[in-house]
């Protein structure tokens, strides 16, 4: 049976228009709103028709979530390049708790239009939000491992707690509950002092 080649020249091709549609898209959601924003919006702005643009996304939510997994994507690589970074587990951990509420803080006042974009991805459980929450919590694991292995960390499951610790966090990080202590200027205090008792909880216990 013969099989269908795909020339390279093409694919890239392919690759560069779904680039330019994502690029257009992403502007047109930062000035409009993703919701306010149509494919036609999107097919006018690239001087194509929305027939075209259908043609390498399925739906506008396949936008959505191509644009949200670009935004979701700086979380997480900022979050492992604490999680890898230089100081012990205890500095880092308590790194990225600050880390985090500071990049949702700045999404929030800088990029609400995103933020609302990311808040609704999370309310109405888009799949990208389920490789986010995981890899989020890889990188709390990568750490709380470090802390272990060196036996600054007690020795407990490292799977569930990254679960707990990642819990510990959402107050600070998740687009709804910030949004409802936006005025609140204590908020980095308080993911601080959540850092503290985590790293308290996290002690090794006396017959580890």
């Amino acid at each position: 049976m013969s099989q269908s080649v795909v020339h390279p020249a093409a694919a890239s091709k392919a690759e560069a228009t779904r680039a330019a549609i994502v690029d257009t898209a992403e502007r047109l959601f930062r000035t409009l709103g993703y919701q306010k924003t149509a494919v036609a919006d999107i097919a006018r702005e690239l001087r194509m028709s929305p027939a075209n643009v259908y043609r390498f996304f399925p739906s506008k939510a396949a936008i959505n979530e191509a644009i949200c997994t670009r935004i979701l994507a700086g979380l997480e690589h900022l979050a492992w390049s604490i999680a890898r970074g230089p100081g012990t587990p205890r500095d880092r951990l308590r790194a990225l708790f600050r880390a985090l509420q500071e990049q949702t803080i700045t999404l929030f006042f800088q990029e609400k239009k995103m933020h609302d974009m990311v808040g609704a991805a999370m309310q109405e459980h888009w799949p990208v939000i389920e490789a986010h929450v995981d890899a989020i919590e890889t990188a709390i694991r990568h750490i709380l491992m470090d802390g272990q292995a060196e036996g600054s960390f007690a020795r407990i499951d490292a799977n569930q707690t990254a679960k707990i610790v990642h819990t510990a966090i959402v107050a600070f990080i998740h687009p709804q509950v910030v949004e409802q202590c936006a005025d609140d200027d204590d908020q980095a205090a308080l993911a601080d002092a959540m850092a503290s008792f985590v790293l308290r909880a996290l002690r090794p216990h006396p017959d580890d």
